[in-house]
């Protein structure tokens, strides 16, 4: 009698052992899976403003994110891309669901053979994109093309260029505009300066946009009688960064690495070209710029000064990756913007590093519990055995 009831108190640790070894591990999945996520971009908050909004206007609520890099055929190994890819999903999402933002800037490279994939694989990318990248209804996406999507501009195709427009709505250049806060779009790769059909397109739609902005402002030199109903200097957002010598500026904790920070860059390839900088900043007179492209943080302070008597000054943010195979430490933007200011925020997402220790700890911590669990158990069973 006492054997088989030994043997039933045996079974049932056993039994309550295992359903505690099974929930713990869904725990643990569940966390390091998903509620790590909303742990981390929980502090992350919208920027403050310093300004009353002259108008009271609602500020426009925007997330800048870049250089998603999903992968191709050629590239990494499906499982290596199944992972990074349900990483990302699950970081956007989580961002949607917290913040949800009015506006979502997607500065280029979205695909990493985008530049050279065939028509079937670029259909699939598209797809992907889509399923990975859900907004909610009250929210609108825009993207801008980057060198991986279209290819360098000595690369880029009539099809390459035109299947990215067409299927992502990104046209070399494109304004929005959205309660008197004004964003240009531009295809970094279009402002090349060689005249070809690319370029032109460009350049023909920024001379419209920049007389439009002219005209709503009140300026004499308005040729055309286009007007948006309330004016503000625009904002740039692009793939290539605006001409800058090197990183060597960047002081971020993101920034480049040494010694790479200090490696001269090349023009058209690393960031824009000197001439092209100028034009755009003396046509539009931007208040902020936004780009990527190097996979790292950098903020630049612009005062560009085109005649003795007219000084141009805004921030240009350079957008780290949002891919944890760029970066160690993925991030984004949050922009607050009313006509009066532009207030920035930076998110971080959780290191890989990070969810493979905690998901260490808690395993030993459920090691620690169960064999505190077992223990006590069969403790408490020996003492009634006893009396």
């Amino acid at each position: 009698m006492n054997l088989m009831f030994f043997k039933r108190r045996i079974y049932v640790l056993i039994f309550k052992t295992l359903v505690r070894l099974l929930l713990g591990i869904v725990l643990i999945y569940v966390y390091c899976e998903y509620l790590i996520y909303y742990v981390t971009q929980l502090q992350c908050r919208w920027p403050t403003l310093d300004k009353k909004p002259i108008r009271n206007v609602e500020p426009v609520q925007a997330m800048v994110l870049a250089d998603i890099h999903l992968l191709g055929s050629k590239n990494g190994h499906w499982l290596d891309k199944e992972r990074r890819e349900w990483q990302m999903h699950r970081a956007f999402q989580t961002a949607m669901t917290l913040h949800r933002p009015e506006l979502v800037f997607i500065l280029g490279d979205l695909f990493d053979e985008g530049k050279w994939c065939s028509q079937k694989e670029f259909n699939d990318y598209i797809e992907r994109f889509y399923k990975l990248f859900t907004t909610p209804k009250d929210t609108t996406m825009y993207i801008v093309a980057g060198n991986h999507d279209i290819g360098f501009h000595y690369k880029i195709t009539p099809h390459t260029a035109n299947r990215f427009e067409v299927k992502l709505d990104a046209p070399p250049v494109k304004l929005v505009s959205v309660r008197g806060n004004h964003f240009v779009l531009i295809n970094s790769m279009a402002m090349e300066g060689d005249g070809c059909s690319l370029c032109s397109r460009a350049i023909s739609e920024l001379e419209r946009i920049a007389d439009t902005l002219k005209c709503s402002s009140g300026s004499t030199l308005c040729k055309g009688k286009t007007k948006l109903p309330y004016y503000s200097r625009p904002i740039f957002m692009q793939h290539y960064p605006l001409y800058r010598e090197s990183d060597t500026i960047c002081t971020e904790p993101d920034a480049a690495p040494l010694p790479r920070r200090n490696v001269l860059f090349e023009e058209r390839w690393d960031c824009l070209s000197k001439e092209s900088t100028e034009y755009l900043i003396e046509m539009l007179l931007p208040r902020a710029a936004f780009g990527a492209h190097t996979h790292n943080s950098c903020i630049v302070r612009h005062s560009f000064v085109p005649r003795p008597d007219h000084k141009i000054e805004f921030v240009e943010y350079t957008v780290p990756s949002f891919s944890w195979r760029n970066r160690l430490d993925p991030k984004y933007y949050l922009l607050a913007v009313t006509p009066d200011e532009v207030k920035v925020a930076k998110c971080e997402l959780p290191r890989e590093s990070t969810i493979q220790v905690t998901a260490v700890l808690l395993v030993l911590i459920l090691a620690v519990y169960l064999r505190y669990f077992i223990t006590s158990r069969s403790y408490r069973h020996l003492s009634d055995k006893k009396v």
